[in-house]
């Protein structure tokens, strides 16, 4: 059973034609663009704004017509995966690299609808995945010193062993902490670090989490 098909096909019931849907990045998002693909064959009519340039490649495979944030500044409903979501419905996001457009795609919308499985539900943030930090590479390794002082190991991403490099042209830098007890608080601490440009706590922003189970779908709701 795939649990995170069963969650992505499931967020697509909150699209209605005429929409501006926000297009998430991940492995879990996916199913919920290629859902989204079939209902466009069969005559939906949406215009989608895409998180990252991976995830509008696999929409334009699936025949939706993109657009951007210049053109339709208001987006009605976004789709989207987690690395972590907690109780109160606080997530990281950005193992997929695409955290800062997530979080602007985010802030844009009118709804959030997050789709996972059941290993992304922590109790407390951090204790499953690292907490992203998108960085500017001249800044890239002050960035890292400063981030160390929170008491995480801090790792600079990389891809085939080069440093990996967002769509925006920077740096991510993995912090693994054991875990986060105040995530306003090191959110807020972390983007006031010169060179950081965004960091992977998505706090208050998600409405809904659907979640794919072994005994079907369980929904989470701000």
């Amino acid at each position: 059973m795939n649990l995170k098909k069963i969650a992505g096909e499931k967020a697509v019931e909150h699209i209605e034609a005429g929409m501006v849907v926000g297009l998430g990045t991940g492995s879990t998002a996916y199913y919920a663009i290629k859902k989204i693909g079939d209902e466009v064959k069969e005559g939906l009519e949406v215009t989608c704004i895409a998180t990252s340039k991976a995830t509008e490649v696999i929409a334009k495979e699936c025949g939706i017509q993109s657009s951007s944030l210049a053109e339709h500044p208001d987006i009605d409903v976004t789709i989207d995966g987690a690395d972590e979501v907690d109780p109160n419905l606080n997530l990281i996001k950005g193992m997929g690299g695409a955290l800062v457009r997530e979080k602007i795609i985010a802030s844009a919308s009118r709804k959030v609808v997050i789709v996972a499985d059941p290993s992304k539900i922590v109790n407390v943030l951090g204790t499953r995945s690292p907490l992203p930090v998108e960085v500017i590479p001249f800044g890239v390794n002050f960035c890292q010193k400063q981030l160390q002082k929170f008491g995480c190991k801090v790792e600079i991403r990389k891809k085939n062993n080069e440093p990996f490099v967002s769509d925006n042209g920077n740096y991510v830098v993995d912090c693994f902490f054991k875990k986060i007890l105040a995530p306003k608080k090191l959110q807020r601490e972390i983007n006031c670090i010169p060179g950081v440009v965004d960091n992977g706590l998505f706090l208050n922003m998600a409405d809904e989490v659907i979640i794919g189970t072994k005994n079907g779908i369980k929904k989470l709701v701000r």
